[in-house]
């Protein structure tokens, strides 16, 4: 009988034993800290996984703690949350059942891997050895028999594999560690866990149990660039830096503010870069791009020389390539990543962004770059208009109106602690809150924007609360929608004690996407929540369908409040600090309400051909912001 590895001390285990001894030896190392790389796993048994790993951690599992979610979607969002929180040095595994159990997590997946963050999915597949022929809960493919749902994680993972044999874990899961852990390459590592193979026994090298440490490393500069860099710096008169979420991965916070008030350079910051200056700053212009501030949109506008920091430049950031308005402008892009430091024919400085602006900041003040006085008086006169239109504009409440989103995000702005995140994901809210919340003073705001994934808020700060347990409150800010999406991970919340306060904002609809609806078709269709209407036969003529998401909430065991108007929400919020369980404020706001325009288009397409007059004059007035569409290189 072949045995390999006779001559070394080896441990006879189940492939599932193995893999729960091997996780929980493994370590990162950043900066010199070392933790456990994944310290919990996460899970739903069933048909596949309940004999299989379920055994291997009532086992063996002792120092890998197991949490229950009700849905495997939402714990995948719960992974982001806690690994973004810890800046991608740890993270949770997620196990499944095969077929739909499996397939539940394609979109947290999905929304891990745009958003570059380490998870372990682990789904259960098809039996390896085929005697049961065609299994409950997977495909039958007519041309490929090894083919199984569990294939379409391929798109939507940076590493995959199957498990065929017990022993190719020997290679596969070091291999999804080295993934997890490299700045580059972070994002989904899947490896695809066939129900008879879990069981299946070998005799497997002590050795591969053994501490190890996986050191999370930083790219250095190449000189010549930040000299080329520095060259481009003294030629600018109106620099612009457009900080993204690479910025918080590298620590950067500090080097970022040195490198703006050195040089006298106005920051706009991404949807996942907020917060990337922590501290308030005259040279602060808030959230950049489609849903940033007007402050910052005149200012990427005008900018001649535009420093890219840890941004991978989707869409909203870049207005769909017409943001940068300057005929001469010019790109210095940092990033770990040469695809994306090479975009917009960017000089790349293919490398960390703290050691990346230390060599910067150290070359440019040694080369006599000052800042350019007239350009910073003009950025402070054009800030203080923009605090004024929001006291005079925006925070205000109007006659014969709700309250506003706008107003809730003023009363968290004022109330709001260090230490204290703010998670939000998807709708209206991410992009009043990208111009609005002051993430400042220590206060996190956490935007799940890469994939705008709704029903990743309430999981998503299941794993901020967990990965920061005794660090403020953590505040959910999420649309009546979205909450629709996924509101049963409360109960998880309730299970776990884990202290959530969610800001339920009813506006009765999907009102994100119904405003876009009605500035490019001009006509309201499946977006509100109402009563069909029996004598039309439509939705979207009827009566509003009446929900009371306070007793919702209560029914799980949350504390909840019902409030109208601002004292009420304020009052509210003081209450539910006091809390030691999960608390809901529902909060009734102006259903159609908007924010000032940034200044900064972003490309959708309407219909080419259409026999409606409204939606015609509304796509031609669209189409007027391609002109401002550039090609960089």
């Amino acid at each position: 009988m072949f045995r390999p590895f006779a001559r070394q001390e080896t441990l006879r285990l189940t492939m599932g034993q193995a893999l729960i001894k091997f996780l929980q030896m493994q370590y990162s190392e950043y900066d010199g800290e070392i933790q456990r790389l994944i310290p919990a796993i996460w899970g739903i048994f069933g048909h596949g996984n309940v004999s299989g790993l379920s055994q291997a951690l009532w086992e063996f599992g002792d120092e890998l703690p197991y949490y229950q979610p009700t849905n495997e979607q939402s714990m995948v969002h719960a992974a982001s949350g806690f690994a973004r929180t810890r800046l991608r040095t740890q993270t949770f595994a997620c196990t499944t059942s095969i077929g739909p159990g499996a397939t539940n997590m394609i979109t947290g997946a999905a929304t891990a891997h745009i958003n570059r963050l380490p998870v372990l999915l682990l789904p259960s597949d098809y039996y390896a050895t085929r005697f049961q022929g065609q299994v409950l809960q997977d495909i039958e493919h007519p041309v490929s028999l090894d083919m199984s749902v569990t294939d379409c994680f391929r798109v939507v993972s940076q590493f995959f594999d199957r498990i065929t044999r017990p022993e190719q874990i020997l290679y596969a899961l070091p291999e999804a560690m080295r993934v997890m852990t490299d700045p580059v390459d972070a994002g989904p590592a899947t490896i695809a866990l066939p129900q008879d193979i879990q069981s299946i026994a070998f005799d497997y090298p002590a050795n591969f149990f053994r501490k190890q440490i996986w050191r999370i490393e930083r790219r250095q500069p190449d000189r010549r660039r930040i000299d080329e860099a520095v060259s481009l710096l003294k030629e600018a008169k109106q620099p612009y830096i457009l900080a993204g979420g690479g910025v918080h991965y590298s620590k950067a916070w500090g080097e970022l503010r040195e490198f703006s008030d050195k040089f006298g350079i106005p920051v706009g910051e991404t949807h996942s870069g907020r917060g990337a200056l922590r501290e308030e700053s005259p040279l602060l212009i808030g959230g950049s791009g489609h849903t940033g501030t007007p402050l910052s949109g005149k200012y990427a506008a005008e900018a001649d020389l535009v420093f890219l920091i840890g941004t991978r430049l989707a869409d909203f950031a870049t207005g769909s390539y017409s943001a940068w308005q300057n005929p001469k402008v010019r790109f210095v892009s940092i990033n770990v990543s040469g695809a994306h430091a090479h975009k917009l024919g960017a000089l790349p400085i293919v490398a960390d962004a703290r050691d990346s602006l230390r060599e910067l900041t150290a070359a440019a003040s040694s080369a006599g770059i000052r800042p350019n006085p007239g350009y910073v008086e003009s950025l402070a006169v054009d800030r203080e208009a923009w605090l004024q239109q929001k006291r005079d504009t925006v925070y205000v409440q109007y006659p014969d109106e709700r309250m506003s989103q706008a107003q809730v995000i003023g009363v968290l702005n004022a109330f709001m602690d260090a230490g204290d995140t703010l998670v939000c994901a998807a709708g209206t809210a991410p992009g009043d809150l990208h111009q609005l919340f002051e993430a400042t003073g220590g206060r996190a705001l956490h935007l799940e924007f890469g994939n705008s994934c709704m029903g990743y808020d309430i999981p998503g700060a299941i794993g901020v609360r967990l990965a920061r347990p005794d660090e403020g409150e953590v505040y959910v800010f999420l649309g009546d929608g979205n909450y629709l999406l996924h509101p049963m991970e409360l109960k998880t919340a309730v299970q776990e004690g884990v202290k959530l306060t969610v800001i339920l904002l009813q506006n009765d609809g999907f009102q994100s996407i119904h405003g876009h609806q009605k500035v490019l078709v001009g006509h309201s269709l499946g977006n509100e929540f109402r009563v069909r209407n029996q004598q039309t036969g439509k939705l979207d003529d009827g009566d509003f369908v009446e929900i009371d998401y306070a007793k919702n909430a209560e029914s799980i065991g949350l504390r909840a409040w019902s409030v109208s108007d601002e004292d009420e929400l304020k009052d509210a919020l003081v209450q539910a600090k006091s809390e030691t369980r999960s608390c809901m404020i529902v909060a009734q706001i102006e259903r159609y309400s908007r924010l000032p325009r940034s200044g900064i288009w972003w490309d959708v397409f309407g219909a080419e051909v259409t026999a409606d007059d409204v939606t015609k004059q509304l796509v031609d007035e669209r189409e007027e912001g391609r002109k401002g569409q550039r090609f960089y290189w």
